[in-house]
């Protein structure tokens, strides 16, 4: 009889930029394979080791520990170029990456030139209305990808008939293209992209779904990744402020490419505040000198963009909400640290909407509507970052985590109290 595998899904409970690359990487250890299973190059994983500071926008975190196997499963969608550019700074910091420890799903789908192009004509004339895109062709790829117009990696293993698959897809792009007012997308230039940076990757390209398979068979651990969080998702989040895939822990196999296992685990990751990069509805948001102070202690800028985030204090109804929909099992709760500068820490436990107060997360018209109503639980007013085990906590400390476990449902498993990999403690 064979013994059970561990199959882990690691997620983001709220907008994104919760610490989920910082989490894979540290969980990674117990893993024999890594697997990201939807988005592509619109959001970055920040992870800080003993070799440096790395920021991951496509490769899964796994690919900095040695001894792990990274796949990039089917459910996202691939810009070549970034790609290339990727594992190339990785490889100049002394990373390997080879066809050992890193396969990419040829039912993956490219993210074309054309996309990129299509994003920032959107957002331009969008305006005043625009959806915070990161205009790196997330919206558009996924659209084409639906609209059974797009391109996969395993294309790029043929490449005899690639040219004729182009020049039929272009027919219908350059209609889209031309009504933004733009020039067309000229065949022999997307041609050339795909060759100088799809022949390098040629390699890594395999069926994932069958490797991931006999992965799950022989027992090995097998670590999901996701990118951004559960009110980016695109069927489930703050519509239309999403991402254009589904980041929830229910799609981890499907997106990876082995859609008839079941989870065992789910770890979801949030802040010890909030924050969120793009537009859409945060009814938490500061502004003026709480936000700058918040913004600085914690660093808060995209690691794909380089954009302030926008921040708050922690968020109750958001997070409640992000905890059910991911089937959470455990959290990670990040950033801890940064609050050591607070006297008084402000947690949004209800909104007010129309002047009734809720303690759910809303969706649509009422969210927009949504007002924060706050309490204030004492700042533990030192410096944590050393701390390793929970008798090592202030007292307030301690309180705030107990306070958050029992406000949002479930309870938290590790506490990060710095960006380093061991920068952490075990709650229980």
């Amino acid at each position: 009889m064979r013994v059970k595998n561990v199959l882990t899904a690691v997620v983001g409970i709220n907008w994104g930029d919760e610490g989920k690359g910082r989490m894979v990487d540290l969980l990674s250890e117990g893993y024999e394979v890594i697997c990201r299973y939807q988005g592509g190059n619109n959001a970055g994983h920040t992870i800080v080791n003993e070799r440096g500071r790395f920021i991951l926008n496509l490769l899964p975190s796994g690919v900095l520990r040695e001894g792990t196997v990274n796949v990039m499963g089917n459910g996202m969608v691939i810009d070549i170029e970034h790609l290339c550019s990727e594992i190339k700074a990785l490889q100049e910091k002394g990373i390997k990456v080879t066809t050992d420890n890193l396969k990419i799903s040829d039912k993956a789908f490219i993210c074309l030139p054309y996309h990129k192009l299509q994003d920032i004509l959107e957002e331009e004339r969008l305006g005043d209305k625009k959806y915070g895109s990161t205009r790196r062709g997330i919206a558009p790829v996924y659209g084409d990808k639906y609209m059974k117009k797009g391109l996969r990696m395993g294309d790029l293993l043929c490449f005899e008939s690639l040219k004729q698959k182009i020049a039929d897809i272009l027919s219908w792009k350059n209609i889209t293209l031309k009504g933004y007012g733009s020039s067309e997308a000229k065949l022999d230039d997307i041609m050339k992209w795909l060759h100088d940076f799809g022949t390098h990757l040629i390699p890594f390209i395999m069926d994932t779904e069958k490797y991931l398979s006999a992965a799950a068979y022989a027992n090995k651990n097998i670590l999901f990744e996701a990118q951004l969080g559960a009110l980016r998702d695109i069927d489930y989040g703050i519509y239309p402020y999403t991402t254009s895939s589904q980041t929830l822990a229910a799609y981890a196999p499907i997106g990876a490419g082995i859609p008839g296992v079941k989870l065992d685990r789910v770890v979801g990751v949030m802040k010890a505040y909030s924050s969120c990069v793009g537009g859409g509805p945060f009814a938490v948001e500061m502004f003026g000198e709480d936000a700058v102070a918040l913004r600085e202690a914690g660093a808060e800028y995209g690691a794909a963009t380089g954009r302030p985030r926008r921040v708050g204090g922690f968020d109750v109804p958001a997070s409640k909400y992000g905890v059910k929909v991911q089937g959470t099992d455990e959290l990670a709760l990040t950033k801890l640290d940064v609050l050591s500068y607070l006297d008084k820490i402000p947690v949004c436990v209800a909104y007010k909407v129309d002047g009734v107060q809720i303690d759910y997360f809303p969706t649509g018209d009422k969210l927009v509507r949504a007002e924060p109503v706050y309490e204030y639980l004492d700042g533990f007013k030192t410096d944590i970052s050393n701390c390793r085990k929970i008798e090592d906590l202030p007292d307030m400390a301690i309180k705030y985590i107990r306070f958050i476990e029992k406000a949002v449902g479930c309870p938290v498993k590790y506490v990060s109290v710095g960006a380093g990999r061991e920068d952490y403690l075990i709650m229980r």
